[in-house]
């Protein structure tokens, strides 16, 4: 009878395996692909420009990122879209007024890229 052991010299064997050269190179074909998808969603719905897509790589994971640090930092509601909200706004000459941002529909370019199935964050889920 076989038998599989936790670990390989003192590392989780799901990350021993992780680690390897033929993973590694597989996750970073995977995460290329998803990237120059997510790019490629991303510029059908361009803007302003600012948004981007990046890709980050961890100690064993790869990341496909929404980066909206040089815009209106608005990543979030991109992927997942936002609600109408009312803002309180100060004009130039002291008065304040209400302006009202519009909803909208999120764009889920990370989940379409990936293949992943379109759900908002929280409970409500869109299909």
């Amino acid at each position: 009878m076989a038998s599989v052991y936790p670990s390989v010299n003192g590392e989780k064997l799901e990350r021993f395996i992780a680690s390897l050269p033929g993973v590694q190179n597989a996750l970073d074909e995977v995460q290329f692909e998803i990237a120059a998808r997510a790019e490629e969603l991303l510029l059908q719905h361009r803007q302003e420009g600012h948004a981007q897509i990046d890709m980050v790589d961890g100690r064993i994971d790869k990341y496909v990122v929404l980066d909206d640090e040089r815009g209106k930092k608005a990543a979030l509601s991109i992927e997942y879209g936002r609600a109408e909200s009312i803002v309180v706004k100060k004009a130039k000459d002291g008065s304040t007024y209400l302006d009202v941002i519009p909803a909208s529909d999120g764009l889920f370019i990370l989940a379409r890229a990936a293949n992943l199935p379109k759900k908002r964050k929280g409970k409500v889920h869109l299909d």
